[in-house]
């Protein structure tokens, strides 16, 4: 992707107006102190510029052969935030489907976290438009994320619109007729196949309420493999992690993307 077509919450995450240094407090330095945690540099993220910080800037300047000032350039800051431009980066598949594969493994290899709290740091703030918080749940923001990215590279318009809801990104699938329920698939109304090598899951905890999603490739009406955000090791619907798993088509609707 050009960094030209950036969202806006993802142009806000690379945005550095001035240099920082000890005395310094805001979001600025609190997004130092989250990207410091990302990359194994670890102190307080509090938003104040103090002497722990300095020293975290210098371990990790250290670590990339960058001059140990303590203070934070746009040659430290760009160094910090570059995980986003390889997240970022074009994907490779001349269909929708490769496409979506290949930028959703790009932004698992970057192994994007929550830093701060539940459901906080640049990672949530990327996928969310901005938001963060423990209300913030990221797994439907992953998708759209991913989605588009895929769809501004081909050149593609969107499937779904995309949101931030597990049950609207359901809603717009049923409108767009690219809906398929696990009955569907159960009574051989729709083949498996059907689906594609990527396509959409949701959670279902009841009719008509899904509360995770995120992409499946390949598998049968048994099992299939995953990558999806706001998870974890062990599945969890608010996780901390992007992260690829192998589920259970068990209670899980589906999303086609051909």
């Amino acid at each position: 992707m050009k960094s030209s077509d950036y969202s806006a919450a993802v142009n806000a995450e690379l945005s550095l107006k001035n240099p920082l240094a000890e005395g310094a407090r805001g979001m600025a330095v609190q997004r130092v102190q989250e990207w410091l945690a990302f990359h194994s540099c670890r102190t307080g993220i509090d938003g104040a510029y103090g002497s722990a910080t300095a020293a975290a800037v210098r371990k990790f300047q250290k670590q990339k052969q960058l001059s140990q000032t303590g203070e934070v350039d746009q040659a430290t800051w760009q160094r910090l935030t570059a995980p986003i431009h390889e997240a970022f980066k074009d994907g490779s598949g001349d269909t929708l489907g490769e496409r979506v594969r290949t930028i959703a493994q790009q932004h698992l290899n970057i192994r994007p976290v929550e830093l701060g709290g539940n459901n906080c740091g640049p990672w949530v703030r990327i996928y969310t438009g901005g938001h963060d918080g423990a209300d913030w749940a990221w797994c439907a923001g992953f998708v759209t994320s991913v989605l588009r990215q895929a769809c501004v590279e081909l050149g593609l318009p969107m499937p779904i619109k995309g949101s931030l809801s597990c049950d609207t990104l359901a809603a717009q699938a049923q409108a767009a007729k690219l809906f398929v329920t696990e009955r569907d698939l159960s009574s051989g109304n729709s083949n498996w196949n059907h689906l594609g090598k990527a396509y959409i899951f949701l959670a279902r905890r009841t009719a008509g309420d899904w509360t995770h999603t995120g992409f499946g490739f390949g598998g049968t009406h048994h099992s299939f493999d995953t990558i999806e955000g706001n998870s974890n090791n062990e599945g969890s619907r608010d996780g901390f992690e992007v992260c690829d798993l192998t589920r259970s088509a068990v209670k899980k609707d589906f999303i086609v993307l051909q």
